[in-house]
């Protein structure tokens, strides 16, 4: 074998090790994007229409919700309850008022999460009430058109809660679960308020504006946000540019009509 041949096969080995190197480093990096959490992307369970029209049956589990974010609100499977999602935890306010942590098996039918890392804070004292909070988050929304993750953590004189009982099939919609909602009232507790600005339109997909949920920092109470007063405290919030709908498999989503208008049904639903 001659010198010129051994020195053509030493190159031919030479670059197919090269290429299978390049091979191993692509799916190395493939496994670490995998691995990566999805930041700037609100992960969502259904629609706020099908909720809505009374779809309640859970979807996705609250451990795959965990690998989707670790801030965000929802519900739980037979609308058994407020979801509240803070710090990679999932909590569910029960119609009792008490505070559980949610098994990883818990289902639920609407949910919406993120991995939250703010991108601006603002340091707040004496507010006066919920809408003093909204328009002070307005301020912070500088691009209306896109979504934005909420954090606040500070001493609240007031706070005004709800929560949704648990209801069985065939099950009614939203709006005739909220006429009887049990509400929640607590005065001078330290808590967090999680939740999102959803632009205008999302209208049918999520809760066009704010949708907040309330924790106590002990963790023994909380609920949907319906009214607070803020002593101090500090606003986060994480403008969110990418988001992932994930539908129902099931036939009850197949079969429903969610061309109907619910607005006026979702500002009764959210406000009460």
């Amino acid at each position: 074998m001659t010198k010129r041949l051994y020195r053509v096969i030493a190159a031919m080995l030479l670059a197919v090790l090269l290429i299978l190197a390049g091979c191993a480093q692509a799916g190395k990096y493939e496994e670490l994007k995998e691995a990566s959490p999805p930041e700037d992307t609100v992960f969502q369970v259904s629609t706020i229409n099908a909720l809505l029209q009374g779809l309640y049956d859970g979807e996705v589990t609250c451990g795959e919700l965990k690998k989707h974010g670790d801030l965000g609100v929802g519900t739980f499977d037979g609308l058994d309850g407020e979801m509240i999602v803070v710090d990679g935890s999932i909590l569910q306010v029960k119609a009792d008022g008490k505070v559980l942590a949610a098994p990883d098996g818990e289902k639920s039918p609407f949910a919406a999460v993120t991995f939250f890392r703010s991108d601006q804070e603002q340091q707040v004292k004496e507010l006066a009430d919920y809408s003093q909070l909204q328009r002070l988050l307005d301020g912070l929304v500088v691009n209306r058109n896109v979504f934005y993750a909420i954090r606040i953590d500070g001493t609240f004189s007031y706070v005004k809660t709800r929560s949704v009982p648990e209801q069985e099939k065939p099950y009614p919609p939203l709006v005739e679960v909220t006429n009887n909602q049990p509400v929640f009232e607590m005065r001078n507790v330290r808590g967090t308020v999680v939740g999102f600005y959803c632009p205008p339109y999302v209208d049918g997909l999520n809760v066009p504006g704010y949708h907040l949920h309330f924790v106590t920092e002990d963790r023994r109470q909380g609920g949907h946000l319906l009214e607070c007063s803020i002593q101090e405290g500090k606003v986060q919030m994480d403008e969110t540019r990418e988001f992932y709908l994930t539908l129902p498999a099931g036939s009850d989503f197949a079969m429903a009509d969610l061309t109907t208008d619910r607005a006026e049904e979702l500002k009764k639903a959210e406000s009460k």
